[in-house]
């Protein structure tokens, strides 16, 4: 891989992670949870519902996230990670244990 191929390669990451809620949803859907709509609103409750909806929308076209329908009365929506969005969950805990060994001088700056 060359920088400029690494560089593009991040971009398009950052593009399909950017966003206020798109890593916390990511979290409560990690290892195999399988959440209703309103269950992830009771999960994030700063998040309005038309962003939540926007957010999951996105992740879905993404490919991250699975939306699943149940077809009865009422309705019955469901959201879980896609076997690509679960594989996130190793990177991201790589990227915590990177976060939380920042040095005490790094934080004041």
């Amino acid at each position: 891989m060359t920088p400029v191929s690494a560089a593009s390669g991040v971009e398009q990451v950052l593009r399909i992670l950017e966003g206020r809620w798109k890593l916390v949803i990511l979290f409560h859907l990690f290892g195999g949870k399988v959440l209703r709509f309103s269950d992830l609103e009771r999960a994030i409750p700063a998040i309005s519902q038309k962003m939540l909806i926007q957010q999951l929308r996105q992740m879905e076209k993404d490919g991250v996230v699975r939306r699943i329908v149940h077809y009865q009365v009422p309705p019955k929506v469901e959201y879980c990670l896609t076997d690509w969005g679960q594989a996130l969950c190793p990177a991201l805990d790589a990227l915590l244990t990177w976060a939380g060994q920042r040095p005490p001088s790094a934080e004041q700056e």
